[in-house]
């Protein structure tokens, strides 16, 4: 399926769609060294939620799909060189609104977990 939402995102800050389908979508991230907040290469949880987000506005996959809200638990931590896996799927539709669950995984295990609420709006956010 092809992504008609954030096309001008740098996959190397918030990750590539690897699986984008109808309600769904799989993003990976390779934490890299600039993502680090301290000397131990402890990634910023910023960059794993941009990931996670990343992954809930591809589910939805909307030109003009916009976060209202997020409901976010960070499990572990993740370290630079570690690749993450985010996946969403779409859980509830109501008009506008769109609930999305996230999970990230580095290989088994789950590190981040997340309810996401997008809306896709008529016009651009900016319009």
């Amino acid at each position: 399926m092809d992504l008609h939402t954030h096309l001008a995102i740098d996959p190397q800050l918030v990750g590539r769609a690897v699986l984008p389908e109808a309600g769904r979508s799989v993003v990976t991230l390779e934490t890299i060294p600039v993502m680090a907040a301290d000397e131990t290469g402890l990634v910023h949880g910023g960059f794993v939620f941009g990931a996670a987000d990343y992954a809930a506005m591809t589910a939805v996959n909307h030109p003009n799909v916009v976060l209202g809200a997020a409901e976010v638990k960070f499990l572990k931590p993740v370290q630079v060189g570690e690749v993450i896996e985010a996946r969403a799927q779409v859980v509830s539709e109501q008009g506008r609104k769109r609930v999305v669950e996230v999970q990230a995984f580095r290989g088994e295990q789950i590190v981040f977990s997340g309810t996401f609420i997008c809306f896709v709006l008529e016009k651009h956010v900016l319009s």
